[in-house]
């Protein structure tokens, strides 16, 4: 016991020294805290600092992330690829310890924290990947899968609204491998939080079908393990385990107070608070002798874990190869040999298909082929068409299933199926796509995190018609085409989203955003036109002109697309020779080198034209000082037909505009 207090102690040294060398930080959370991340990590988890990916590892969140140095002196002190040096030089350029948790940037983070509820609500992607992994690779003889996953939030997590909607969701399955520890310090920036967080928060867990434990003491070690023991032996479902802590603890002058939440403490006031722990006040990253016999326990502990589970797997191997050959297959990110072998081409067809409804064909013919695909909508499957179809719903009572049914909680969507990718399985979700707005804080972070997620968002424009402004995007491509690292694709026909979605699926670190229509488009026929093949380049032409004479190119995308090609045949009689371009994922265009793009948007010829029903914002990169046919306001209520011709996105008055521009 007196050792673990002296690393205890040494863990709050190492986060007042690091926050305080990089003058830049949040140590109080750090202080509090570390009894209770010491003992869970020591006592209650199972993992290898020598393989932080061991598949049948507990998977430890740290949501509230601006508690990024408890996590770095974790590291440290049970034996992973963390230096002290590495802690010195803590939120510096290149450094491995960043200011919040970065997945990827150290062995240990299992994922990207910071944006507050972001950790909670991902870690029931974790918890419910775990239980869909059991149910299906687990045998009577042999146990294979048994993780837990635990999170440490703080009083903003549980204030988001992203961690209730989550919290909720892992009720109604009843996640009993799932353990969040709320830690209670009553304190925010602003100061106290019952300056407008006094809720009961245990009821409103127990309301969603949680169990809720509570230690007032986390210095008491007997009794916080005792709350671990209660939260970890209860298998009626997920558990929240209330801690009470200390923000700063030990400061002298600002233990409990908003000035120990985020800016150092000071030379003085850390010295006087080392000397509260027994430590040397003059010696800065303090580390005790005794710790480096502790990291190599840990790392023997945990090579040891591993091994014996490795032994189990041979055996698994033996007896189920089939199985055990899939299970390498998800961690290696490896898809079935044919797992596009139904993705037939779709036959042209004037009339056509919706992108929703032959997105949901697609969906299907990758899914079935793809034995740990699993996804699920907001409530909207039958409107998204994202419903596999062959296949049961995920339910508390039989996880074998894969169809997720997430309810109407688009932003916990987002991030429990980050959770999901992070766990290795293929994953989708869907909604309408103007409710990606509820969920863009986790798309950007699966974009950060290069976490190949697929995004169905379906009624795409003012194609949807009778419901109104409220429920048609305008704005919504501009702002998903903004953040780095995301694909977002909107295909004119059938087969340029069969060819797209294929690309999708064998990308291993990029997200994709399929952004698809209410409306009926017609299937293009490809003898008359390009192949739909090059539509993985992004941008190209899908209609050109008789002869090298080009008059205008028009850009456009979606269901704009055949309209575009329309006007261009109406000026084709008029004796004007326009280009189309269908540019269905600006990011994979502008990704091609200068030869290609310029091959497709020759740059001696200005005269552009790009037509989309949604916002000009970034079309102007593409056409310079030519035309955009887009919206720059809300739509209005009624037939999609007629508000395509009220907002201009008819043959006739693209024409009229090549006209004018010509």
């Amino acid at each position: 016991m007196k050792k673990d207090r002296l690393f205890i102690n040494t863990i709050r040294a190492l986060a007042m020294d690091g926050v305080q060398k990089a003058n830049s930080g949040h140590p109080g959370a750090p202080m509090g805290l570390a009894p209770v991340a010491y003992t869970l990590w020591k006592n209650n988890m199972k993992f290898n600092p020598n393989n932080p990916q061991w598949l049948n590892r507990d998977r430890f969140v740290l949501s509230n992330g601006h508690a990024s140095m408890l996590i770095y002196s974790l590291l440290y002190t049970f034996g992973f690829d963390m230096t002290l040096e590495d802690l010195k030089n803590f939120r510096q350029i290149g450094s491995r310890c960043p200011g919040h948790p970065e997945f990827r940037a150290v062995p240990g983070v299992e994922m990207t924290t910071g944006p507050l509820g972001q950790g909670a609500a991902t870690s029931v992607g974790f918890a419910i990947a775990e239980k869909w992994l059991a149910k299906k690779y687990n045998k009577d003889d042999i146990k294979l899968i048994d993780y837990k996953t635990f999170v440490i939030m703080g009083d903003g997590c549980m204030m988001e609204g992203i961690s209730s909607e989550a919290a909720s969701l892992a009720g109604h399955l009843k996640l009993n491998n799932l353990v969040w520890i709320y830690d209670h310090n009553k304190i925010t920036i602003e100061g106290e939080t019952n300056l407008a967080f006094t809720e009961n928060v245990a009821q409103r867990f127990k309301a969603y079908g949680w169990k809720t434990y509570h230690v007032t003491d986390v210095n008491n070690l007997d009794a916080l393990q005792a709350g671990f023991d209660l939260a970890i032996g209860d298998s009626d479902g997920p558990v929240l385990l209330i801690v009470d802590t200390n923000i700063g603890y030990g400061s002298p002058n600002l233990q409990d107070k908003e000035e120990a939440h985020g800016a150092p403490l000071g030379i003085e006031e850390i010295k006087k608070t080392k000397k509260y722990y027994g430590l040397d006040p003059e010696t800065h990253f303090f580390v005790p002798d005794e710790m480096k016999d502790f990291r190599a326990e840990m790392e023997e502990r945990g090579v040891q874990q591993e091994m014996d589970w490795n032994k189990l797997f041979d055996r698994y191997a033996a007896t189920y190869p089939d199985e055990a050959k899939e299970l390498l297959m998800i961690q290696n990110g490896q898809l079935p040999s044919e797992w596009d072998k139904d993705l037939e081409a779709f036959a042209a067809d004037e009339k056509g298909l919706a992108t929703r409804a032959s997105g949901g064909k697609v969906l299907n013919r990758i899914a079935i082929n793809i034995p740990w695909m699993i996804g699920g909508s907001a409530d909207l499957a039958p409107s998204n068409k994202s419903r596999l179809e062959k296949f049961d719903s995920i339910t508390a009572e039989n996880f074998s299933g894969r169809n997720l049914h997430y309810g109407v909680r688009e932003h916990a969507m987002g991030a429990i199926t980050n959770g999901i990718a992070l766990s290795k399985l293929q994953t989708f979700c869907a909604t309408f796509f103007v409710f990606s707005d509820y969920m863009k804080p986790a798309i950007r972070m699966a974009a950060m995190m290069k976490l190949p997620v697929k995004y169905i968002f379906t009624h795409d424009s003012i194609g949807v018609g009778e419901d109104g402004p409220t429920h048609q995007p305008v704005e919504h491509l501009a702002a998903l085409r903004s953040i780095p690292g995301l694909n977002v694709i909107r295909p004119c026909d059938a087969n340029e989203l069969q060819e797209l979605w294929r690309w999708a699926m064998l990308q291993k670190e990029q997200p994709s955003a399929f952004v698809l229509t209410r409306q009926n488009l017609p299937t293009l026929d490809r003898e008359k036109f390009a192949s739909e093949k090059l539509a993985i380049k992004g941008g190209y032409v899908i209609k050109d002109v008789t002869g090298d004479k080009i008059d205008a190119i028009i850009i456009a995308t979606g269901s704009e697309v055949s309209i575009s090609m329309a006007a261009a045949e109406k000026l084709e009689a008029d004796g004007l020779h326009v280009r189309v371009v269908s540019m269905p994922c600006q990011e994979l265009y502008d990704s091609q080198d200068r030869e290609y793009k310029e091959s497709v948007l020759p740059s001696n010829i200005t005269k552009r034209i790009a037509v989309e029903a949604a916002s000009s914002f970034g079309w102007h990169k593409y056409t310079g000082i030519g035309e955009n046919i887009t919206i720059d306001c809300y739509g209005e209520s009624g037939p999609a037909g007629e508000l395509f011709k009220k907002f201009g996105f008819t043959a006739e008055n693209i024409a009229n505009k090549v006209k004018e521009l010509v």
